[in-house]
């Protein structure tokens, strides 16, 4: 037909051939979930007997349709929780799958005496089987973190289910018992016991699988998320670091968040050539990169490939924050992900920087009014420090934090002063004339690492509570002023969040829905700072340079912004286990692409 409508035979057979295969796992997860909410109401409300199949229940054991009852209730909270795995793909989470519909099949038409529990199960189970090519992912590293939340979880949803289940039998229950005996009775039956209700006839024993059945899953799902198999979770090895250096060395000047790609909790994939790579961090599954691909320009679409091809093999997101025009110009051309104005980033040029005239007269006069408050600054490498200095800046750095958790990610390289970084810059504010504290004289602190060679990014900003206001300024005016004996012509401030629709909404003529958008970003500047650190560094008059976020689709992007948050460390859903609870730190292991490439070069 024309126009490029479809005609009537064509949807008939789209229809008779059921969806593409690579989307099935979505769909076989929401009905994996629908299952599963089936089996535990047919688990834990009483069965309605036909009179022919009823006569098939007489001739097994008394106990038999108890005990298939908890098993369907155990059958079925398991497929809910495998049905995120499902729709990511997940092999074992397939195999899980296969193994329980047809056990849970079985259950149902034991305890309730119906085949259509049996029909779902077998229509689910077909294209289980069918697409079983697209059940592929490798599982993710474990956490702890996942065990405790699971207990608490299943140890949550198995006293609401208990109530229910001890509630849902008013006819057989032996008198009116109170809702203290009842939740008594469910805890006293998640271990095993027998508890205050009573019932008649096979009831109770129906009640009391079922409540055991629910105890334990809590303790076997919650062993298995704290021991099972660990894939082990990559991490920049030495060898990484190292060929990661040699790219910067190269190539490091193109773009000034490059430095950061040498923090230690990130893995790396290189392109086969070994002339480009992408650093990256899974947070809540999504592949977080941030900034552009290391190494020659030439070479990134093998890097990016690479990133593609282990986000594919672990179902994981793939998300990109923080890269160039260019690298998103490259990234939305090899992958067909798209990309969206995240913000800007500011870049100060050395030469054009002077404190003279209108628009830095704010600045000017902060600076001259701090030095008269006795103040003075340093700016070294960090080669040139002292150990003991150094480690006294490392305590202040700690101490002056103002979260209990480490914030950065894109533009954080996560450490302070170790050798390998012996070329980062350090300015330093001092006031002698004060009492000394635990610091000496030591105020405040900026970090930057390298650009090339001849920039600097600036990576954390340190100051005393009690010092006087101005701090940060005073550091940013005297590294610009010191940049030229160590031969830095540019530096990198703060990246600045959505920069442009903040400029833009306060101007004259600005519409409606600009300044709407500006008020809402205003109201979020209360808990991240989007206004504060767009007027920071507005003062030093940069030039803005944008940067882009990449993504596969528009409703990924509530997933890769929060994802993008825990990593930023704005939310934090793991803080640190209590030392007893750690286990060992196991020794760093490259990625998939990271072992065969080992092989590679050992043969």
């Amino acid at each position: 037909m024309s126009g490029g409508v479809p005609s009537r035979s064509s949807r008939v057979r789209r229809v008779v051939r059921g969806p593409r295969p690579e989307a099935s796992p979505v769909l076989v997860g929401r009905a994996a979930a629908l299952v599963g909410v089936l089996d535990i109401a047919a688990g834990v409300f009483p069965r309605f007997r036909h009179s022919r199949m009823h006569e098939i229940a007489e001739v097994l054991p008394g106990s038999f349709g108890p005990f298939a009852a908890a098993v369907s209730l155990a059958d079925g909270i398991l497929l809910l929780l495998l049905a995120h795995g499902l729709k990511r793909g997940k092999r074992r989470a397939w195999r899980a799958a296969v193994v329980l519909l047809p056990v849970g099949a079985v259950a149902q038409f034991v305890y309730r005496h119906s085949v259509i529990g049996v029909l779902i199960s077998a229509a689910l189970l077909a294209p289980l089987i069918l697409h079983r090519e697209q059940f592929t992912a490798l599982p993710d590293p474990r956490s702890r973190w996942r065990a405790l939340a699971n207990f608490v979880l299943m140890s949550a949803g198995s006293l609401v289910l208990g109530l229910i289940i001890v509630s849902v039998h008013p006819n057989r229950m032996v008198g009116d018992p109170s809702l203290a005996d009842r939740l008594t009775h469910v805890i006293y039956g998640l271990f095993g016991f027998e508890g205050p209700v009573d019932y008649q006839g096979n009831t109770s024993w129906t009640v009391a699988f079922s409540l055991g059945a629910l105890g334990w899953l809590t303790a076997v799902t919650t062993i298995y998320f704290a021991f099972r198999p660990e894939h082990p979770a990559a991490r920049l090895t030495e060898d990484d670091e190292a060929r990661l250096r040699e790219l910067l060395a190269k190539h490091g000047g193109r773009d000034s968040l490059g430095h950061f790609a040498l923090r230690r909790d990130k893995a790396v994939v290189f392109s086969p050539s070994g002339k480009a790579a992408v650093t990256y961090r899974v947070v809540s599954g999504v592949m977080l990169a941030s900034g552009d691909p290391i190494g020659d320009v030439e070479a990134w679409p093998g890097a990016i490939e690479r990133f593609m091809d282990e986000a594919k093999a672990h179902s994981w997101t793939p998300a990109v924050v923080g890269c160039s025009e260019t690298g998103g110009e490259v990234w939305t051309r090899e992958t067909g992900l798209d990309a969206l104005e995240l913000g800007d980033e500011a870049v100060v040029d050395v030469k054009d920087f002077s404190l003279s005239g209108r628009a830095m007269r704010n600045v000017r006069q902060m600076v001259k009014r701090i030095e008269r408050a006795g103040y003075e600054t340093r700016v070294r490498r960090i080669a040139d420090l002292g150990e003991a200095e150094l480690e006294r800046i490392r305590r202040a750095a700690d101490d002056w934090r103002g979260t209990d958790n480490e914030r950065g990610f894109s533009m954080a390289l996560g450490r302070l002063g170790d050798p390998a970084d012996a070329d980062c810059l350090i300015a330093t504010a001092h006031k002698a004339d004060d009492e000394p504290g635990d610091y000496g004289d030591l105020k405040a602190i900026l970090h930057f690492v390298p650009w090339g060679r001849d920039g600097v990014s600036l990576d954390l900003m340190r100051r005393d509570r009690s010092a006087d206001p101005g701090m940060n300024e005073l550091l940013i005016v005297a590294a610009l002023q010191a940049a030229p004996k160590f031969g830095i012509e540019r530096i990198s401030l703060n990246f600045a969040v959505f920069r442009s629709a903040l400029a833009r909404g306060e101007k004259l003529g600005a519409g409606p829905v600009l300044r709407t958008w500006r008020g809402l970003l205003i109201f979020l500047s209360r808990w991240f700072q989007i206004e504060s650190l767009y007027k920071f560094n507005a003062k030093f008059q940069p030039r803005w340079e944008p940067r882009f976020i990449v993504y596969r689709a528009s409703a990924d992007l509530p997933r890769i912004g929060f994802a993008y948050m825990q990593a930023e460390g704005f939310v934090n859903l793991a803080p640190p286990l209590p030392r007893f609870l750690r286990r060992r730190a196991a020794s760093r292991r490259p990625c998939a692409h990271g072992l065969a490439e080992r092989d590679v070069r050992a043969a």
